[in-house]
Protein backbone atom coordinates (compact mmCIF):
# COMPACT_ATOMS: atom_id res chain seq x y z
CA UNK A 1 0.00 0.00 0.00
CA UNK A 2 2.85 2.31 0.94
CA UNK A 3 4.51 2.14 -2.78
CA UNK A 4 1.22 2.63 -4.26
CA UNK A 5 1.37 5.91 -2.26
CA UNK A 6 4.82 6.46 -3.27
CA UNK A 7 4.36 6.08 -6.95
CA UNK A 8 1.33 8.02 -6.96
CA UNK A 9 2.48 11.20 -5.02
CA UNK A 10 5.63 10.70 -7.84
CA UNK A 11 2.75 11.01 -10.32
CA UNK A 12 1.16 14.18 -8.91
CA UNK A 13 4.82 15.69 -8.25
CA UNK A 14 5.36 15.38 -12.21
CA UNK A 15 2.08 16.59 -12.98
CA UNK A 16 2.56 19.60 -10.98
CA UNK A 17 5.61 20.43 -12.55
CA UNK A 18 4.83 20.10 -16.11
CA UNK A 19 1.67 22.05 -16.05
CA UNK A 20 3.70 25.01 -14.31
CA UNK A 21 6.25 25.09 -17.36
CA UNK A 22 2.87 25.24 -19.40
CA UNK A 23 0.45 27.43 -18.19
CA UNK A 24 -1.26 29.53 -19.72
CA UNK A 25 -2.57 33.18 -18.00
CA UNK A 26 -5.55 34.80 -18.61
CA UNK A 27 -4.84 38.02 -18.13
CA UNK A 28 -7.19 41.31 -17.81
CA UNK A 29 -4.81 44.81 -19.46
CA UNK A 30 -5.80 47.82 -19.22
CA UNK A 31 -5.00 50.88 -21.84
CA UNK A 32 -1.74 52.84 -20.31
CA UNK A 33 -2.63 56.20 -22.17
CA UNK A 34 1.73 57.04 -21.99
CA UNK A 35 2.27 54.47 -23.87
CA UNK A 36 -0.38 55.04 -26.17
CA UNK A 37 -0.92 57.10 -29.36
CA UNK A 38 -3.24 57.52 -32.10
CA UNK A 39 -3.63 60.14 -34.68
CA UNK A 40 -6.53 60.92 -37.31
CA UNK A 41 -5.00 61.94 -40.94
CA UNK A 42 -7.40 63.55 -43.14
CA UNK A 43 -7.41 65.26 -46.44
CA UNK A 44 -9.16 68.75 -47.71
CA UNK A 45 -9.06 70.82 -51.17
CA UNK A 46 -6.32 73.00 -48.90
CA UNK A 47 -3.94 70.76 -47.10
CA UNK A 48 -3.38 67.90 -45.03
CA UNK A 49 -4.53 67.79 -41.70
CA UNK A 50 -4.00 65.27 -38.65
CA UNK A 51 -5.40 65.23 -34.87
CA UNK A 52 -4.34 63.33 -31.67
CA UNK A 53 -6.15 61.64 -29.28
CA UNK A 54 -5.07 63.21 -25.97
CA UNK A 55 -7.27 60.61 -23.89
CA UNK A 56 -8.30 57.08 -24.39
CA UNK A 57 -9.49 53.83 -22.15
CA UNK A 58 -10.18 50.23 -22.62
CA UNK A 59 -9.45 46.77 -21.38
CA UNK A 60 -8.77 43.41 -22.33
CA UNK A 61 -8.33 39.92 -21.62
CA UNK A 62 -5.91 37.87 -22.97
CA UNK A 63 -4.41 34.14 -22.93
CA UNK A 64 -0.61 34.54 -23.03
CA UNK A 65 1.92 31.39 -22.75
CA UNK A 66 5.79 32.16 -22.47
CA UNK A 67 5.30 35.49 -24.50
CA UNK A 68 2.87 33.70 -26.54
CA UNK A 69 -0.05 35.37 -27.73
CA UNK A 70 -2.63 32.32 -27.46
CA UNK A 71 -5.94 33.92 -27.59
CA UNK A 72 -7.86 37.09 -27.35
CA UNK A 73 -10.91 36.44 -25.10
CA UNK A 74 -12.51 40.71 -24.98
CA UNK A 75 -11.17 43.73 -26.20
CA UNK A 76 -12.54 47.36 -26.38
CA UNK A 77 -11.01 51.06 -26.57
CA UNK A 78 -12.71 54.04 -26.33
CA UNK A 79 -11.59 57.58 -27.36
CA UNK A 80 -13.03 60.94 -25.65
CA UNK A 81 -14.46 62.91 -28.98
CA UNK A 82 -13.84 66.18 -27.58
CA UNK A 83 -9.82 64.82 -26.21
CA UNK A 84 -9.36 65.27 -30.60
CA UNK A 85 -6.64 67.85 -30.83
CA UNK A 86 -5.68 68.89 -33.97
CA UNK A 87 -3.94 72.28 -32.21
CA UNK A 88 -6.10 74.42 -33.83
CA UNK A 89 -9.59 75.84 -32.27
CA UNK A 90 -11.40 76.13 -35.19
CA UNK A 91 -10.84 72.82 -36.52
CA UNK A 92 -11.23 71.06 -33.18
CA UNK A 93 -14.75 72.63 -32.74
CA UNK A 94 -15.70 71.49 -36.49
CA UNK A 95 -14.69 68.31 -35.21
CA UNK A 96 -16.88 68.18 -32.18
CA UNK A 97 -19.52 69.09 -34.38
CA UNK A 98 -19.36 66.93 -36.93
CA UNK A 99 -19.03 64.35 -34.48
CA UNK A 100 -21.93 65.33 -32.57
CA UNK A 101 -20.00 65.48 -29.40
CA UNK A 102 -22.27 66.69 -26.95
CA UNK A 103 -24.49 63.81 -27.63
CA UNK A 104 -22.19 61.12 -28.29
CA UNK A 105 -19.07 61.43 -26.13
CA UNK A 106 -16.91 58.77 -27.43
CA UNK A 107 -15.85 56.47 -30.62
CA UNK A 108 -15.90 53.20 -29.37
CA UNK A 109 -14.18 49.87 -30.84
CA UNK A 110 -15.20 46.29 -29.45
CA UNK A 111 -13.40 43.00 -30.30
CA UNK A 112 -16.65 40.37 -32.29
CA UNK A 113 -13.96 37.48 -32.97
CA UNK A 114 -10.21 37.12 -33.77
CA UNK A 115 -10.61 34.79 -36.59
CA UNK A 116 -6.90 34.16 -36.32
CA UNK A 117 -3.70 34.76 -34.53
CA UNK A 118 -0.30 33.74 -36.75
CA UNK A 119 3.23 34.30 -34.84
CA UNK A 120 5.61 36.74 -37.22
CA UNK A 121 8.65 36.26 -34.78
CA UNK A 122 9.53 35.90 -31.05
CA UNK A 123 6.79 37.95 -28.77
CA UNK A 124 5.32 39.35 -32.65
CA UNK A 125 1.93 38.37 -33.94
CA UNK A 126 -0.47 39.56 -36.81
CA UNK A 127 -4.21 38.96 -35.49
CA UNK A 128 -7.29 39.17 -37.39
CA UNK A 129 -10.33 40.14 -36.21
CA UNK A 130 -14.20 41.65 -36.79
CA UNK A 131 -15.08 44.59 -34.20
CA UNK A 132 -18.09 46.89 -33.44
CA UNK A 133 -16.81 50.54 -34.63
CA UNK A 134 -19.50 53.13 -33.13
CA UNK A 135 -19.08 56.72 -34.03
CA UNK A 136 -21.46 58.78 -33.71
CA UNK A 137 -24.09 57.08 -32.78
CA UNK A 138 -23.93 54.56 -35.84
CA UNK A 139 -22.22 50.93 -35.04
CA UNK A 140 -20.61 49.26 -37.89
CA UNK A 141 -18.49 45.60 -38.02
CA UNK A 142 -15.06 46.07 -39.36
CA UNK A 143 -12.48 43.67 -40.33
CA UNK A 144 -9.65 45.12 -38.30
CA UNK A 145 -6.02 43.59 -38.05
CA UNK A 146 -3.61 44.32 -35.33
CA UNK A 147 0.09 44.09 -35.50
CA UNK A 148 0.85 42.48 -31.45
CA UNK A 149 3.94 42.77 -29.98
CA UNK A 150 4.30 40.50 -26.40
CA UNK A 151 6.63 42.18 -23.82
CA UNK A 152 6.15 40.45 -20.53
CA UNK A 153 2.88 41.56 -19.09
CA UNK A 154 2.27 43.97 -21.92
CA UNK A 155 0.71 43.76 -25.37
CA UNK A 156 1.07 46.55 -27.73
CA UNK A 157 -1.52 46.69 -30.50
CA UNK A 158 -0.76 48.99 -33.66
CA UNK A 159 -2.68 49.37 -37.12
CA UNK A 160 -4.17 51.25 -39.09
CA UNK A 161 -7.81 51.79 -40.52
CA UNK A 162 -9.24 53.94 -43.63
CA UNK A 163 -12.59 54.80 -42.95
CA UNK A 164 -14.96 56.62 -44.82
CA UNK A 165 -16.83 58.96 -42.56
CA UNK A 166 -20.12 59.45 -44.63
CA UNK A 167 -21.13 55.44 -43.84
CA UNK A 168 -20.96 56.69 -40.26
CA UNK A 169 -23.49 59.45 -40.83
CA UNK A 170 -20.69 62.15 -40.46
CA UNK A 171 -20.85 65.06 -42.52
CA UNK A 172 -16.91 66.02 -43.42
CA UNK A 173 -16.66 69.20 -42.34
CA UNK A 174 -15.60 72.87 -43.91
CA UNK A 175 -14.09 75.65 -42.94
CA UNK A 176 -14.47 79.57 -43.81
CA UNK A 177 -17.96 79.71 -44.70
CA UNK A 178 -17.27 76.10 -47.09
CA UNK A 179 -14.19 77.18 -48.98
CA UNK A 180 -12.27 74.32 -47.08
CA UNK A 181 -13.83 71.50 -47.63
CA UNK A 182 -12.60 67.84 -45.89
CA UNK A 183 -12.51 64.35 -47.44
CA UNK A 184 -14.87 61.72 -46.45
CA UNK A 185 -12.09 59.55 -45.91
CA UNK A 186 -9.64 59.40 -42.64
CA UNK A 187 -6.84 56.81 -42.19
CA UNK A 188 -6.61 55.93 -38.13
CA UNK A 189 -3.33 55.13 -37.10
CA UNK A 190 -2.58 53.73 -33.72
CA UNK A 191 -0.37 51.99 -31.38
CA UNK A 192 -2.16 50.93 -27.92
CA UNK A 193 -0.71 49.34 -24.52
CA UNK A 194 -2.65 47.34 -22.61
CA UNK A 195 -0.95 45.94 -19.58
Amino acid sequence: MSKLKTQFKTLLTVLIVMCSFNTIVAQESKVVLAESKLEVFGTSNLHDWEIQAKAMSGKSTMSIEEADLKAIKSLDFSVEVEQLKSGKNGMDNNTFKALNSKTYKTINFKLVSVSKITKTTDGNFTVETQGDLSIAGVTKRINQTFSVKVLGKKAVFSGKTKIDMTLYGVKPPTALMGTIKTGKDVTIDFKVTYN
